[in-house]
């Protein structure tokens, strides 16, 4: 990846602004560059794939948050070096749609995973269908989440979903604390798959949507599906790229 002129985005971190600050002043900062380098965390990383006006654009990300799983190490030393030896790495985004009872359908992407949220004190009752058929008629539990590959180390792994491989084309479907049936421990889809959420008892057992951080208050159902027309572009320092990352966190 040649970079001559670069775009520099960042967090709103003081940390971040103080790294804009200094990489521009050395590099120089161009908003039309093909290359952009985002200054941030992962949550600010995910921010910059979501923004419409960068699609297509590679994104190197620089970690000036905490965890950085998306990120690369921070170094202001020979940027354009670093950036044309990066690995790329291709991702497909999740597409939700989700409708609540007034009949407005939002949509959102996500890079890491949709999930599904009890927003009250009881449990919700999810029926989940995979392609228009029905697989579980009611799954009671505190949520569910489809996660793609790049986001099987987050969220959906924190509820004891399976990491997977970069390279695969399938996508975990895991339950949070599920209550019912009590053995159910998910499943792993073809990344073709629709899957379809209905909310039973949505007035006494209200659910919220989330793709990525952006959330959705009330829904009475919700469809996922992987949109291979959108490809978010991740460069990476070689020897650290998105499949060596998800091999590694396996033996941690």
């Amino acid at each position: 990846m040649t970079a001559d002129r670069i775009a520099f985005r960042a967090s709103d971190t003081e940390v971040a602004q103080d790294a804009l600050a200094a990489l521009a002043t050395r590099y120089g900062s161009f908003d039309d560059a093909d290359v952009v380098v985002a200054l941030g965390g992962d949550g600010f990383m995910l921010e910059t794939l979501g923004d419409p006006s960068l699609r297509g654009r590679a994104v190197y990300g620089m970690n000036c948050g905490t965890v950085g799983f998306l990120m690369n190490e921070y170094s202001e030393d020979d940027l354009p070096g670093r950036l044309a030896a990066s690995e790329e790495a291709v991702l497909n985004p999740l597409r939700m749609r989700a409708g609540g009872a007034n009949g407005e359908v939002h949509e959102a992407l996500a890079i890491n995973e949709v999930s599904l949220l009890r927003a009250g004190p009881q449990a919700a009752w999810l029926k989940i269908s995979v392609d228009g058929k029905t697989r579980l008629e009611e799954l009671v539990c505190d949520g569910a989440l489809l996660s793609t590959p790049a986001g099987s180390t987050a969220y959906n792994y924190s509820a004891h979903g399976p990491i997977l491989p970069i390279g695969s084309d399938v996508l975990a479907l895991t339950a949070m604390a599920a209550f019912r049936p009590r053995r159910w421990r998910g499943a792993l889809l073809p990344s073709t798959a629709l899957v379809r959420f209905d909310v039973l008892d949505p007035v006494k057992r209200p659910v919220m949507a989330d793709a990525d951080s952006r959330s959705v208050r009330d829904v009475h159902w919700v469809e996922v599906k992987s949109d291979p027309t959108i490809r978010h572009r991740l460069l990476f320092d070689p020897g650290h790229g998105l499949e060596e990352r998800l091999i590694r966190e396996q033996f941690i």
